[in-house]
């Protein structure tokens, strides 16, 4: 890689003094909780750990950005859902370039907020019904925490836009690597503390710890080859011609994991989230809901990998459509060699892509039940503090982004980076094909 220059340097700067920002306020906590009943609530439920582990433990301290950006990133996926020739106006839009991006952006912004009013009024409602988490609980306790957090995912979502602008990557992307990573030194930590605890001897404990150590870091290698990998498809352009005569080659290329990791926060969401509503009403059935669908057991666990097996399937077929692919090749010329234009091409993209899906949709799910599946047959650690594939997922898939980004940018002498910027700043999950 080249040499950076200064412009990439300052945007890396900018963006390392955005996430310190946002580590900041993150350890502020909203006046009028008990922070020390939050923190056994995160212990005991693993439900809300999963909340609480992509804000960077921003609930656990119900700090000013408790909420993160979880609103706006769910508000995002259900406006892409949407525009897959779901609403006709988000389908327009989605087609009209830059323009309908700005409509699309204005109502995900809408939508998020109405998300955040919702999520913060049930998130402190809840807590503050089962758990007494407010000191003193009136009216005006209420508005002013959830104004506060709401607040707080507005100016999160401004920072992220910061980023996306003056930054490296897109904003919402690093705060949430910020905030994941942030948890790193306690998760190993406390892992430490356990395993050494129950070890007969510290040389016992050290090796059990150093085990958990290597099979993160090869968890962390799995998702990079797994993110890595593509099949890539010959694409052949008569109109085209090399400098040495003749068709010019090209590939079109497929990712094995087309649809990222959108299936698990589906499949974790479609688990969780009737458990949290239920936690809200009627704690009976909450604790008898928790205890069939928890991930630390087997009917839990084998409902979260069908899910997230079936998801990625549902996603890759929203994202990724074959007959546009066909038209726009014969359009433009190119054809898959041995294979007609038209028709029988859109038919042999939809036969390999529903190949390495199963591939694809088989290595995703043995990334997010790993974690779950560890504590319970090798080690004693509890689900709370299991290795996290979706974190490490979440992680891996923004990091390799950003340097590829990094990457890109420094070598590009016809554009300058504010342009790349502009043109990458859709969401690093929404995987797409070229």
């Amino acid at each position: 890689m080249k040499k950076l220059n200064k412009d990439i340097v300052k945007r890396i700067l900018f963006t390392v003094g955005i996430m310190c920002l946002y580590r900041l306020g993150s350890t502020l906590s909203v006046p009028g909780v008990d922070t020390s009943l939050m923190t056994a609530i995160m212990g005991s439920s693993s439900v809300y750990t999963i909340m609480n582990l992509i804000g960077g433990g921003s609930l656990e301290r119900m700090s000013l950005f408790a909420l993160g950006v979880s609103p706006y990133i769910t508000a995002s996926i259900i406006i892409e859902l949407l525009s897959m020739d779901v609403i006709p106006a988000f389908s327009e839009w989605r087609k009209n370039g830059n323009s309908g991006r700005v409509k699309l952006s204005n109502a995900t912004k809408y939508l998020g907020l109405v998300l955040a009013v919702l999520q913060a009024v049930g998130i402190v409602r809840g807590f503050d019904r089962q758990y007494g988490v407010l000191i003193n609980p009136s009216v005006s306790s209420y508005l002013f925490v959830i104004t506060l957090m709401i607040a707080g995912t507005e100016i999160l979502c401004w920072l992220g836009d910061q980023i996306t602008v003056h930054g490296i990557g897109n904003g919402l992307s690093m705060i949430i690597f910020a905030g994941i990573v942030s948890g790193l030194p306690t998760q190993f930590s406390n892992a430490f503390s356990m395993l050494t605890s129950n070890a007969g001897s510290a040389v016992a404990g050290g090796v059990r710890f150093a085990v958990y150590c290597v099979i993160y870091l090869l968890l962390v290698l799995a998702v990079v080859i797994f993110s890595g990998s593509e099949r890539r498809i010959p694409i052949m352009y008569s109109t085209r011609t090399s400098v040495y005569g003749g068709s010019q080659m090209s590939y079109l290329p497929f990712r094995i994991d087309s649809a990222s990791v959108i299936p698990v926060i589906f499949a974790s969401s479609v688990i969780t989230a009737p458990q949290i509503i239920c936690s809200f009403i009627n704690y009976d059935a909450y604790e008898k809901m928790a205890s069939v669908l928890s991930l630390g057991k087997p009917l839990g666990l084998i409902l979260y990998a069908a899910l997230t097996f079936w998801f990625t399937f549902f996603y890759t077929d929203l994202i990724i459509d074959p007959e546009e692919i066909a038209d726009s090749l014969k359009k433009n010329g190119g054809f898959i060699p041995n294979v007609r234009p038209g028709r029988d091409t859109e038919q042999y993209i939809t036969k390999v892509l529903h190949k390495i899906t199963v591939f694809g949709a088989i290595g995703l799910t043995i990334l997010a039940v790993i974690p779950y599946l560890l504590p319970m047959l090798i080690t004693s650690l509890p689900s709370t503090m299991g290795i996290g594939g979706t974190s490490v997922i979440l992680i891996v898939g923004i990091a390799l982004e950003t340097i590829k980004m990094i990457e890109t940018a420094s070598t590009s002498d016809k554009y300058k980076y504010s342009t790349f910027t502009a043109q990458s700043t859709d969401n690093w999950y929404k995987s797409r094909i070229g």
